[in-house]
């Protein structure tokens, strides 16, 4: 199933080219549920909710193209993002700055956190906030976490998966902390929609686009990765607790551009779907 959350924080399913209202069924569900401390709800209990569903077709529709999609989810209780895992985005960021080559070697590197309010969905946009600064998209398959776990084995991880998105993880060039670059406000976009894992049973063999403008900029497949999913859930959860609605970035693929206002990057991936999102500049509510 294909879930997503829309407009006034309404719970969806995506069938073709129309959005299922199940709004009243998840929060049923939900209802009778104790206050989670941290993770997402929603996820935490999807194999209910899903369950409650039954017939998805058979609840009220809307066209998605009326609907402005935000994250699938809401409540994750950390984004992990993982910062070098493709061979080829290595390489070229390398190109750029000689003198800071990255690693190679991400249990050495590490993973890194961005900001939970950097959340935003592809309905929603980025908004860019420095101008006169190279700012770049990173588009990334993304994982979403389904069980709570700890330390767990990289043959087991995967079952730990409620399912899986696209990303955008967005990115101002400079010299300060990665972390603190990447978690401006709508710089970590996540949708369409969350693809449960039974609909995608390899997920290190996922082909996904970017284009810019109609313009070709990442040509990337997972089975480059080199820590493929179940690896970055061994690793993550080998640092932190891991609870239901948590999401990994897996990575950047070659490609990274620039990206200014009035431009539109559009996410190309079959075994997800179809992802449109509009950069604009930021508005300071406080000028």
């Amino acid at each position: 199933m294909r879930f997503c959350r829309y407009d006034d924080d309404r719970h969806g399913v995506v069938i073709g080219d129309k959005v299922h209202d199940i709004t009243a069924t998840v929060e049923k569900v939900l209802a009778s549920k104790k206050k989670m401390r941290w993770g997402d709800p929603f996820v935490a209990n999807l194999a209910e909710i899903r369950a409650a569903v039954g017939d998805a077709a058979s609840h009220p529709a809307k066209s998605l193209s009326s609907v402005t999609l935000l994250s699938p989810v809401e409540r994750p209780s950390k984004l992990i993002a993982a910062p070098t895992n493709y061979h080829a985005h290595i390489a070229e960021m390398a190109a750029r700055r000689p003198d800071r080559v990255p690693s190679k070697d991400i249990s050495k590197a590490g993973l890194f956190l961005k900001s939970n309010s950097a959340m935003v969905g592809p309905g929603e946009g980025v908004h860019v906030r420095f101008l006169d600064r190279l700012t770049e998209h990173e588009l990334e398959f993304m994982i979403v976490i389904g069980k709570e776990c700890s330390q767990v084995s990289e043959d087991k991880a995967l079952d730990y998966v409620a399912g899986y998105c696209l990303s955008l993880d967005m990115t101002v060039r400079g010299e300060e902390e990665r972390s603190f670059r990447k978690s401006i406000d709508s710089y970590a976009v996540i949708g369409p929609w969350l693809v449960t894992k039974d609909e995608l049973p390899n997920p290190d063999d996922v082909p996904f686009k970017l284009f810019c403008n109609g313009e070709l900029r990442h040509n990337a497949h997972t089975n480059d990765l080199i820590y493929g999913c179940a690896k970055l859930i061994w690793l993550a959860s080998s640092f932190y607790t891991l609870y239901p609605g948590d999401v990994i970035f897996t990575g950047a693929p070659a490609g990274v551009g620039p990206v200014k206002p009035g431009d539109t990057l559009t996410a190309e991936c079959a075994a997800i779907g179809p992802m449109e999102v509009k950069i604009s500049a930021y508005k300071n509510p406080n000028a």
